[in-house]
């Protein structure tokens, strides 16, 4: 089915509906509730009960503010990312805000939720911050109150970060108080994922050159599966979540004596 077959089901039933949207996820990774109302000329409400519909047959997997393929294979582009659990990575961010002082220096990862953590730190004083995240440069770089230091080479499409041996080098370089990182998933058994072993590595270096290290994840990557493995969730200070973890996890986090952090979020 092509575009123009996509939109000649434009109220023709839930039916047809739900095939366009199907058909569309075999070339999108994620698509909005709000967009799937506005290409079918229906309500919100009608575009979630086909959402529902299309999970409930194995199609497709909800995530917060719409839906996304089963299909997909690695991670979803940024800006889809950023869509993802807003509201939760917005709590988690403000509850890490609380664990860090001003004038600390910060090492912060790749990913959405620690440029959410970045934002919710732009009303502290002289922080001293080292990135590979681009977007995250970008917006701290605006405050002349803080010292930034960003990793060069050669950027990930899509991504909007920069990965590699010389990043590995780069975070070596520095001593910092606090590494804020995200991961991809955590298995059952604690150890954390990710999608490419260049992220694993940058990670890695990041937690060696440290003082502190605080976990940054939505729920969700409690069940996201992801194949490339580094490290143990309880090798971190501590784990930021607005959610409680799966009982297994959190029983290892108290026996380890790594702090677990419930942010005020959904759920």
């Amino acid at each position: 089915m092509n575009s123009h077959d996509a939109h000649s089901n434009v109220g023709a039933g839930s039916d047809s509906r739900q095939s366009a949207i199907a058909e569309m996820l075999r070339s999108r990774d994620f698509i909005t509730v709000e967009e799937l109302a506005a290409r079918f000329s229906v309500a919100t409400q009608t575009i979630r009960r086909d959402l529902v519909a299309l999970c409930d047959q194995g199609l497709a997997r909800r995530r917060h503010g719409g839906i996304e393929s089963m299909a997909r294979s690695g991670n979803l582009a940024f800006k889809d990312r950023r869509v993802l659990n807003r509201e939760a990575k917005q709590s988690i961010a403000a509850a890490v805000s609380g664990h860090v002082n001003d004038g600390e220096s910060l090492s912060l990862g790749i990913g959405t939720t620690p440029q959410f953590v970045a934002e919710a730190l732009l009303s502290h004083r002289r922080l001293k911050i080292v990135t590979n995240n681009l977007p995250l440069a970008l917006m701290v770089g605006q405050s002349s109150d803080f010292a930034l230091a960003i990793a060069g080479g050669t950027v990930r499409g899509g991504d909007l970060d920069v990965c590699g041996p010389s990043v590995d080098s780069f975070f070596a370089s520095y001593k910092v108080d606090i590494a804020i990182f995200g991961v991809a998933g955590v298995d059952a058994d604690g150890s954390l994922l990710d999608f490419s072993e260049e992220e694993v590595r940058v990670r890695e270096a990041m937690l060696r050159n440290c003082r502190r290290s605080y976990l940054v994840l939505d729920s969700s990557k409690f069940t996201r599966p992801a194949h490339v493995h580094g490290g143990r969730i309880d090798q971190v200070t501590a784990v930021f979540c607005e959610a409680d973890p799966p009982a297994g996890i959190r029983r290892m986090l108290d026996q380890s004596g790594v702090q677990f952090v419930r942010s005020s979020g959904p759920g």
